[in-house]
């Protein structure tokens, strides 16, 4: 069976940045990060989903823990904006080349402003898509944080 590259693959193999594959199943109906818990031998707090933002200017991207909610006012603040609002669906493989359900923080079509929930920083390893349904990279926190210039922030709604 012939190895899959994506762009974000293909990034990580120039940086000399050690990473693992997993596949999982997935359909059009299951598209949600939490359909991929269960699926990889990981725990959700391990595996985050990325998701890509809108302020007055531009675009900024944050992974958040694949359960958790992001809190719109709390990264409008850490990112130094008024409000942020979430990407409309059909706007995303336009501007990151990537499409819903395989959407990676790392090698859209411009390097965006990134953002981590900062609990990631207490992970040995972490998985995100890596560029395409159906494929998430496994890697340690700080190599995924360093590949994107990412800033650790407190993001997401907390109990």
């Amino acid at each position: 069976m012939k190895k899959v590259k994506t762009n974000a693959l293909r990034i990580l193999d120039q940086k000399h940045i050690d990473y693992q594959t997993r596949e999982y199943n997935y359909d059009e109906d299951h598209l949600s990060g939490e359909h991929i818990v269960g699926q990889i031998d990981l725990s959700e707090d391990e595996i985050y989903k990325t998701l890509v933002l809108k302020y007055k200017e531009g675009y900024l991207v944050c992974c958040i823990p694949v359960m958790a909610e992001i809190d719109l006012k709390k990264l409008a603040k850490e990112s130094g904006h008024k409000s942020v609002e979430m990407l409309h669906q059909k706007d995303l493989l336009g501007l990151t080349g990537y499409i819903r359900g395989g959407c990676s923080p790392i090698g859209m079509k411009k390097l965006f402003p990134t953002y981590f929930q900062e609990d990631i920083l207490l992970l040995e390893k972490v998985a995100v898509s890596a560029g395409k349904r159906g494929l998430q990279v496994i890697l340690k926190p700080d190599d995924l944080i360093s590949s994107v210039q990412g800033k650790c922030v407190d993001v997401i709604r907390r109990e």
